[in-house]
């Protein structure tokens, strides 16, 4: 049933057109998907509302392919094979991650055997793993995902912007479909790669610093934009983390054990729509599941 009132006004003046209209309406709908894209897994909390909402989300929002930043899925250092095998079961085609993935000395060899399993394409070549991967989808043809980190605050590691550019082009030979995870501190390093990347890629959206910002928008060459997705995981925290334990070090200025928390977990997410044909973005939608509460109780 078409609700469109530009459609609509169309009808009531050629009624003839009609069905072609329906027709032209319903393969305009087709060419596009919905790609999920979940912020940092923080502990086995964040783990719980993957498993929670990703199912229904699937499913009412029409997703077509999943992506998951998974570097603080084990206690908010790296990622274990479990883990990333059950991200897989439950329907995430790709697990991106950051600076914290090398924390734990198994991720190694799971990085050098699992190609959906990405690492930032701007390390050093001759480390385990893999920067970008390029997955069919069936009809709709292919989805590439790139992996980058920032350098801004973060390891002098090579050139993100230049890493993108060669990484870019040759996604770009089997896929106009791509999106860049940019897992960077500095906001400024994030928003300088959106306009670089501006009308090559599909989406670049920002991982790393846990807090969805405000600014989801698509980009006038038709790339969706986010400086950050947000944190899956426990909010009752710090960042994902015990907030005592957390005040204690900001207080002291002494090292102390971080510890995960475990209350107030929610999902945050982006749903960026994108043409098959062209790779443009059409829209790009910040979630958060549950929705945080704005009044007091």
């Amino acid at each position: 049933m078409i609700s469109d009132p530009h459609i609509l006004e169309l009808h009531a003046h050629f009624p003839n057109l009609q069905g072609e209209t329906e027709n032209a309406t319903s393969k305009l709908y087709m060419s596009t998907i919905n790609i999920l894209f979940i912020g940092d897994i923080v502990g086995n909390a964040g783990l719980d509302a993957v498993r929670l909402f990703l199912p229904s989300l699937k499913q009412q929002r029409d997703i077509a392919f999943v992506i998951a930043n998974g570097e603080n899925a084990m206690e908010g250092k790296s990622i274990s094979e479990k883990q990333y095998l059950e991200l897989r079961e439950l329907g995430v085609h790709i697990v991106t991650s950051g600076n914290h993935i090398w924390e734990k000395w198994h991720i190694k060899k799971l990085m050098a055997a699992e190609a959906e399993l990405l690492r930032p394409a701007n390390y050093p070549r001759d480390n385990a793993g893999h920067g970008y991967a390029i997955v069919p989808i069936g009809a709709a043809g292919s989805v590439g995902v790139l992996n980058l980190q920032g350098r801004t605050f973060m390891s002098p590691i090579d050139c993100p912007f230049r890493t993108a550019e060669w990484a870019v082009d040759r996604i770009r030979e089997q896929t106009p479909i791509i999106l860049v995870d940019f897992h960077a501190e500095a906001t400024a390093e994030k928003i300088a790669m959106g306009w670089f990347l501006e009308g090559r890629v599909s989406a670049v959206v920002g991982t790393h610093t846990h807090v969805q910002t405000a600014d989801a928008k698509v980009l006038p060459g038709g790339t969706a934009y986010i400086t950050d997705v947000g944190m899956t995981g426990p909010y009752d925290s710090v960042l994902g983390m015990r907030k005592d334990i957390a005040l204690r070090r900001f207080i002291k200025q002494t090292p102390h054990k971080f510890e995960m928390a475990t209350d107030d977990v929610h999902l945050s997410a982006v749903i960026v729509t994108v043409e098959v044909p062209t790779g443009k973005a059409v829209s790009i939608e910040p979630i958060t599941l549950p929705e945080f509460t704005r009044d007091a109780e």
